[in-house]
């Protein structure tokens, strides 16, 4: 692995020294075979398809992910639907809500992001195969038929065309993802302004050293939504970098492909992360109704007749 690290610095990519290696064990069995190691196929359809492949495992796993939050969610918003608390807009007291309108207010957010998921998914999960250019050239009439082979082999569908330089599949990955934890950070702000100390109407799971300060032994820091909120102000950044590699040049680009290798699993991890963190925090948070109440009547409800 290291040798071929070394190696893909000089030759722009890792697939070109795997070719390489792959070639050589392949021709020493049989030199015949080793003619067809990468026949008809060029370095960015290997890459691709096993990014593709990648992202199938990691959908799969946010989706189970996102499946454990949605339970979470469903079961407190149903436990608190009658607890009464102050409703705020403009970050001041509104009318009043229940904290179960609003942990289902975050539920409703992501069933549609579910429903995204399972919309897009056999869009996105498409084979590359194009060749050097985007014409399987080197196959000639076979082309098609073993492009569907290949896609079937691999359970991914067949693009109409290769998309060497038509990234939105992964800019549409990556945007679910983006999304997501926009609103899991959505969620996080509100509940870390919630367990702020004058407001203490919810608080973080409670477990030996969690939270605590090294100076002030007084203070129960929302971790967990630190590290949402992290994920959440760090995807647009990201985001950004795979819009910007929209632009690619001709039919195989320039920096635009190359600039999407660690971004995207790079958002992956943090989104991934971040529901995980998420779930953990919704299963297990301190609701306290009476606080919720008090801070309520802070406000002079008889104004309001």
């Amino acid at each position: 692995m290291a040798a071929l690290g070394e190696a893909a610095v000089g030759a722009g990519n890792l697939a070109i020294p795997l070719v390489k290696q792959l070639t050589a064990q392949v021709k020493a069995q049989d030199p015949e075979a080793a003619r067809y190691v990468h026949w008809g196929a060029t370095s960015q359809d290997a890459i691709d398809t096993g990014l593709v492949l990648q992202l199938r495992g990691a959908l799969d796993a946010a989706e189970t992910l996102l499946e454990q939050l949605l339970a979470a969610l469903a079961l407190q918003a149903d436990r608190y639907r009658d607890a009464v608390m102050p409703g705020r807009t403009w970050m001041q007291h509104a009318l009043p809500v229940t904290f179960g309108l609003k942990l289902a207010g975050t539920l409703d957010a992501l069933l549609r992001w579910q429903q995204r998921l399972r919309e897009m998914r056999p869009r996105l999960l498409a084979l590359q195969f194009g060749g050097a250019a985007g014409t399987l050239d080197a196959l000639k009439e076979k082309g098609p038929a073993v492009g569907l082979a290949l896609a079937q082999i691999l359970g991914l569908s067949l693009p109409d065309t290769p998309w060497h330089s038509q990234r939105d599949r992964l800019l549409e990955a990556g945007a679910w993802f983006a999304g997501v934890c926009g609103t899991l950070g959505k969620f996080a702000n509100d509940f870390s302004l919630l367990m702020q100390t004058e407001v203490a109407e919810v608080g973080e799971p409670v477990a030996e050293g969690r939270g605590g300060s090294s100076t002030m032994p007084h203070k129960r820091n929302p971790v967990a939504c630190a590290a949402i909120l992290t994920a959440a102000q760090r995807t647009p950044g990201l985001m950004a970098t795979l819009y910007a590699s929209q632009l690619q040049q001709h039919e195989r680009a320039l920096g635009g492909w190359q600039a999407e290798w660690e971004t995207l699993p790079e958002l992956i991890t943090l989104v991934g992360g971040a529901l995980a963190q998420s779930e953990a925090l919704v299963r297990d948070m301190q609701v306290f109704p009476q606080k919720m109440r008090a801070d309520l009547d802070i406000t002079p409800w008889a104004d309001y007749g």
